[in-house]
């Protein structure tokens, strides 16, 4: 007796066991809206920045700005017309820069920030002072005009630019380090 419940108790469990999955409903469905809604959004936000410095560029007739395919615009303050190089991937940079609003009002001075050096392409910087720099070569200065995609964004520094700011550089390139070179000088300064 006490085998035949046994028995049974084995089916119903191997018959209750050997159900096939049902699949679940999903508890919400995202239909894509938000990220379209949030597209729409960034949209008007670049168009009202570049109306912006469209306006500025329009009422500075002292400088002759050069719109770049970046998505930036930039005048130059010193020019070298010889022929020199620009960096590349992978050289050192040596430069000054300064930050500003867009109508020019100090955000960070050069003597905050104070000389930089950095590798082009290989060290964390905005996207806008890294695609400027390899525009320059040795000894120009160039005044850029960045919309807050191409500056700080929506994080901001955490610091003194906030969301979405966008802003004027004013950068000088003071010395490029070729990349062959500072592998020369490495290997010769190893023991």
């Amino acid at each position: 007796m006490k085998l035949k419940i046994f028995i049974g108790i084995l089916t119903v469990l191997a018959f209750v066991g050997c159900k096939t999955p049902e699949a679940r409903e999903p508890v919400s469905q995202n239909s894509g809206s938000f990220i379209r809604e949030s597209v729409k959004r960034n949209q008007k936000l670049v168009a009202k920045e570049e109306e912006r410095i469209q306006e500025i560029i329009q009422k500075d007739t002292a400088h002759n700005y050069i719109s770049s395919s970046d998505g930036f615009w930039y005048y130059y303050n010193t020019k070298v017309t010889q022929d020199s190089i620009s960096p590349v991937y992978g050289d050192l940079v040596n430069f000054n820069y300064d930050i500003s609003t867009l109508e020019g009002t100090s955000i960070y001075s050069t003597e905050e920030i104070g000389t930089r050096e950095y590798k082009i392409d290989q060290e964390n910087v905005f996207n806008g002072l890294r695609q400027g720099l390899k525009l320059m070569k040795e000894g120009e200065t160039l005044t850029f005009l960045f919309p807050s995609y191409k500056a700080f964004g929506y994080y901001g520094d955490q610091e003194k630019i906030g969301r979405n700011v966008p802003i004027r550089s004013t950068i000088t390139l003071n010395k490029i380090i070729e990349e062959d070179n500072l592998n020369q000088n490495e290997n010769s300064n190893t023991p």
